[in-house]
């Protein structure tokens, strides 16, 4: 590849591209035409239909046109960019390094796409749209175009330490070099200022409930000014019902309009009443609150205050998950971008358990949190409790070097026989297809197991297999392997492979490994 003098990356097919593009252009336009022609009729009946075509068509189309009109090229000068909207570019001495950018991808089988991203001298990152890899069969076209570009970076860049034989980083969704600390961010933000709106609200709502509760039905010497205050009663005759579903509004009409045309009620407020019955209207505040029949009683839902509280809280908590998002997104920026962060799901159960006793006592008592020793006591252990679990997750989610194994290899063996949760990543004779799940130590020789037991066991070959390093997770290690867990990449005979598993467990098999290769030699 050191005879490369420039790359350029297109989408294909391009003939099938284009006929996307016409044939959405030709039944989009259709569409507007037919719309425009049937004015106010196309929102109706079957016309929504060819509306609702004409977008999507047109949709289809734009996203055909991106595709077909993106294209990426690099010689001696730099990497080119262009879009459909955007063009860049940046000559070789700006980019520091070309990496692989792993994203899930949203079709049913849960693939992954592949494109390059570029990191830039001055810290920026940018995703090429070209080329991509959307499964299997793209891998190779893929890589040849990757292949390429490195050897370009190589030859003209600036400082570039990357060698032919060496991996290109993998940045995943689980990755330090992800950059979502600024959607963290935004959506905490976002969710506080919601959870703040609702809290406002809850001592109007609680003032409201107890004013309407306290009302009276008004004295005849009582003011026009003040009869709002009190409770006022009217007469009227039901002319007909509009029960709808639950998600639509249900609707009580009154004969003559009087004391007013028609009032929304519940579906079950709408079944309830019929045509000619004689009902009792009480206003409050200038609105009907009860509307009483021989049959039926509805009454307007007065406000609640601990619906209220339990929205804001739930909010706040909400945006717990994004600031803990955003805190390991702090904790690992000396990462390399490739490494794997560790699992925000120690703060998730935190911030759960935190609900079961947060959310009962803003609903309860949403104006009285410390009105009582009952509330106080309770809100002081349940701060306790998540103070605990905070600070244990906080532990939980440190990130630790991967030295401590390296170090525990030899020293000496197992007493009795263990499976450990460990697999091999890649595909070999004792690990065909990536069956393996367990290892099994002790009694009998090493080998790799589909579960805890000795069953379809594959003896691995300790004499092979030689310790390189081992090193935390990273982008390009799976999907399938835990954020917490560690990875030895080994020498089995001059092929690397990698073993994984928990930080503790990997100390186990190594030192055992280590241990029965001594014993043979």
């Amino acid at each position: 590849m050191t005879d490369i003098q420039e790359v350029h990356c297109r989408a294909r097919p391009r003939r099938a591209l284009w006929a996307s593009v016409a044939f959405s252009a030709v039944g989009a336009g259709a569409s507007a035409g037919w719309a425009a022609w049937a004015g106010r009729g196309a929102f109706h009946g079957p016309g929504v239909l060819w509306v609702l075509g004409g977008g999507a068509l047109a949709v289809l189309g734009l996203g055909a046109l991106y595709l077909v009109t993106a294209r990426v090229g690099a010689d001696a000068r730099g990497l080119r960019s262009q879009t459909l909207l955007r063009r860049w570019s940046a000559p070789w001495s700006e980019v520091v390094a070309l990496r692989i950018r792993l994203k899930r991808s949203s079709g049913s089988r849960g693939g992954q796409v592949r494109r390059v991203a570029v990191l830039l001298r001055d810290g920026r990152r940018r995703t090429l749209p070209l080329p991509v890899a959307n499964g299997p069969y793209e891998l190779d076209v893929f890589e040849e175009k990757l292949a390429g570009l490195r050897a370009l970076h190589r030859r003209y860049g600036v400082g570039v330490e990357d060698s032919a034989a060496g991996s290109v980083p993998v940045v995943s969704d689980r990755s330090a070099g992800r950059g979502w600390a600024r959607a963290a961010v935004l959506w905490c933000a976002g969710l506080l200022v919601v959870a703040g709106v609702a809290a406002a609200f809850v001592s109007g709502a609680a003032a409201d409930r107890r004013a309407w509760r306290a009302a009276v039905p008004c004295a005849a010497a009582t003011p026009v000014a003040q009869r709002g205050e009190c409770l006022t009663h009217t007469s009227a005759v039901i002319a007909r019902t509009d029960p709808n579903r639950p998600k639509k509004s249900s609707w009580l009409y009154f004969t003559d309009d009087r004391p007013l045309r028609r009032l929304e009620v519940t579906v079950e407020a709408a079944q309830g009443f019929r045509a000619g019955d004689r009902v009792q209207l009480t206003y409050w505040r200038g609105e009907v609150w009860t509307v009483s029949g021989a049959r039926y009683v509805w009454h307007r839902p007065a406000p609640d205050p601990g619906l209220l509280a339990l929205v804001s809280a739930g909010t706040a908590l909400a945006a717990g998950y994004p600031a803990a998002l955003t805190a390991l997104r702090l904790r690992g920026r000396r990462l390399p971008d490739d490494e794997v962060l560790p699992s925000p799901l120690p703060f998730a159960f935190a911030l759960a358990a935190t609900a079961l006793w947060l959310l009962p006592l803003c609903y309860l008592h949403p104006t009285t949190l410390f009105g009582s020793a009952t509330t106080i006591a309770w809100a002081a252990a349940g701060t306790l409790a998540t103070l605990a679990l905070l600070a244990r997750a906080w532990h939980a989610t440190g990130v630790r070097p991967a030295d401590e194994a390296e170090r525990a290899v030899g020293r000496g063996g197992l007493a009795g026989e263990v499976f450990v949760v460990a697999r091999f990543l890649e595909h070999t004779d004792y690990n065909p297809y990536g069956f393996g799940t367990h290892i099994a130590l002790g009694d009998g020789p090493p080998a790799v197991t589909p579960g805890p037991g000795r069953f379809a066991a594959r003896r691995i070959p300790v004499e092979r297999l030689t310790v390189k390093r081992v090193r935390r997770v990273r982008g390009g290690d799976g999907e399938t392997v835990p954020g917490d867990w560690h990875i030895a990449e080994l020498d089995d005979g001059g092929r690397p492979v990698r073993l994984a598993a928990a930080p503790a467990d990997l100390t186990r098999v190594l030192r055992e490994l280590t241990a029965v290769r001594e014993a043979a030699s």
